[in-house]
């Protein structure tokens, strides 16, 4: 699982998930390179060793290659890219103007499109091709009310990646992990106040929110020689799923 020597780039991986995963690759030993639009206060950093930073807002096509190439030329190789920059401000779907969902798609699925794109160009000339991690959503695979562009996206993200798990192969493997609720800096925004993300959490069958690093951790794996054989899947990481609603309503049985 040590990544020692090997070049990982992480978008949006400045704050919250991606910040988790950036910290998770940097105690493993890698060069990592964070890409979002705005420089934070402080990259992530682990053992004395920093994150990079390359400005971009890869809901640009030509920003997100360009950011690709610099990491590339900063270390002289690409081995993991993590489609990590993504999420949405809740909108209603009937009121959501279309400038609004055209850049949440851009975000969600057109930009690790982009980026697979130019790094899947350099992992294939390289000896031993490289990895391609999308981070999914458990809102792509079921209603998204107040997110239905979001979870349209990341719908959309998980086909994409069985598709190009298929072309690049053998040389480039595809995989996506299909995160949960997180517990991030801006978990408020979702869950309410402490009050309302402890009761959030409960909902979880293993009583709590993940925390980035539990993300980190599976792109841990599937980057490494121990996922050698994975491509084209979907890894689930959200502590058991959710109770099914009928068990909260229901009185066939005694409620612990």
């Amino acid at each position: 699982m040590r990544h020692a020597a090997r070049t990982v780039v992480v978008t949006g991986g400045c704050r919250g998930v991606g910040r988790g995963i950036a910290e998770v690759f940097l105690d493993a030993g890698a060069e990592v390179v964070v890409v979002c639009r705005h420089e934070p206060d402080t990259l992530p950093a682990r053992g004395g060793r920093l994150a990079r930073f390359l400005a971009a807002d890869l809901r640009d096509d030509e920003q997100a290659a360009a950011a690709i190439d610099a990491a590339t030329a900063a270390t002289g190789r690409l081995d993991v890219l993590i489609n990590n920059a993504g999420g949405s401000p809740m909108a209603r779907a009937a009121d959501a103007s279309a400038r609004f969902s055209q850049s949440i798609v851009a975000l969600n699925l057109l930009a690790p499109l982009w980026c697979a794109q130019r790094a899947n160009a350099v992992m294939q000339a390289q000896p031993d091709g490289g990895v391609i991690i999308n981070i999914g959503s458990l809102s792509g695979g079921r209603p998204s009310p107040l997110a239905a562009a979001y979870g349209a996206a990341k719908a959309g993200l998980v086909n994409l990646t069985r598709s190009l798990a298929v072309e690049w192969a053998p040389k480039v493997r595809v995989n996506c992990v299909v995160s949960g609720m997180v517990r991030t800096e801006q978990s408020h925004l979702h869950y309410g106040d402490d009050a309302g993300i402890a009761a959030v959490a409960a909902t979880v069958p293993l009583g709590r929110l993940a925390e980035p690093a539990d993300i980190g951790h599976a792109c841990l794996y599937l980057a490494s020689p121990l996922a050698s054989y994975v491509s084209g899947a979907e890894l689930t990481v959200h502590g058991g799923g959710d109770r099914p609603a009928y068990q909260a309503a229901t009185t066939a049985y005694a409620k612990d």
